[in-house]
């Protein structure tokens, strides 16, 4: 990416990142390299999407995407890549493109130091602005604790805590429940510390 250039417009951007081996966050014309994650990171990350197949495997209504699928929020002018989703079908992509959505019903973000306060606060506001969102899950890599926020009314969410290693959990945007042993099975939580 260029240092030097202080403004992208959408399609400079979409053309430099198809081109880059990185991965790039675009707000309102700016660029901003996406960090790596460490190994809890991407335990959650897989396992939450490996749990949330198997339990709507043959359920065509939906598709399950994890890291590398790009999310368009035109209110803010944001593409992203979120850590996990849940889209229903049909899949209404980007006007003109064919590997950008925007209609999740569900997205999950494993918090990190780096990140944890813009999950919470810019990057959920924009994530509210899709019509089509109705849950909004934050997973903790450094214990067992998933925050859920579950949309009720137009700008109304319920805010749900889940912290027992015996609780389950069950999602209002898609038909499952997950067990917070299984979800944090191999984490590490001294390699968060």
């Amino acid at each position: 990416m260029q240092a030097e250039q202080l403004y992208y417009s959408p399609e400079e951007y979409l053309e430099l990142e198809a081109a880059s081996v990185d991965r790039h966050e675009y707000i309102d014309g700016q660029i901003i390299l996406m960090p790596g994650g460490l190994p809890n990171h991407n335990r959650l990350t897989h396992k939450l999407a490996f749990l949330l197949e198997a339990i709507l495997e043959g359920d065509a209504g939906y598709d399950i995407f994890v890291v590398d699928q790009r999310l368009w929020i035109p209110q803010r002018r944001i593409y992203t890549y979120p850590d996990m989703m849940v889209a229903a079908n049909p899949l209404i992509f980007q006007e003109g493109r064919r590997d950008t959505i925007t209609n999740p019903v569900a997205i999950a973000e494993v918090l990190s130091k780096s990140t944890q306060e813009y999950d919470r606060g810019e990057k959920f506001a924009a994530y509210r602005t899709l019509p089509t969102l109705q849950e909004y899950l934050l997973v903790d890599p450094s214990q067992i604790c998933v925050e859920q926020y579950i949309k009720t009314a137009a700008n109304e969410w319920r805010y749900l805590i889940h912290d027992g290693a015996t609780e389950a959990f069950s999602l209002a945007s898609v038909p499952c429940s997950i067990a917070l042993s299984r979800l944090y099975q191999k984490v590490d939580f001294n390699a968060e510390a």
